[in-house]
């Protein structure tokens, strides 16, 4: 009985080095993001005179020129390839491999055919 006290011991203080552990570093990556955070946002950067609307219209209008170059060298990249779909090889009636396992399987059963 003395065996499963110091066992339960033993496990109890290993949970709990690990389970300290992970919360050790879930503690130091909350606080090193609370640090490593910038503190002035996005709209805070934004100068007085531009409104709202005309940042959102800019933006979308970024975006779909992307998009339109994207799409445009995507095109002009498949114009350009050679890549082609390969023809399947025709199928033999027996492969390769069935053929192999057969062979294996009548030498074990009986050696030699006559």
């Amino acid at each position: 009985m003395h065996d499963i006290n110091i066992a339960l011991q033993i496990t109890a203080i290993g949970m709990g080095l690990v389970f300290g552990a992970i919360i050790v570093l879930w503690l130091m990556m909350t606080v090193l993001t609370a640090l490593t955070a910038d503190a002035s946002s996005p709209l805070s950067a934004r100068s007085a005179s531009e409104s709202p609307e005309a940042d959102s219209v800019s933006s979308n209008n970024i975006l779909a020129q992307a998009a339109a170059v994207g799409v445009t060298m995507a095109m002009a990249e498949q114009r350009l390839s050679s890549a082609h779909p390969l023809p399947e090889p025709p199928t033999a009636i027996v492969s390769a491999w069935q053929l192999g396992m057969r062979t294996r399987q009548m030498t074990q059963k009986g050696g030699r055919h006559r």
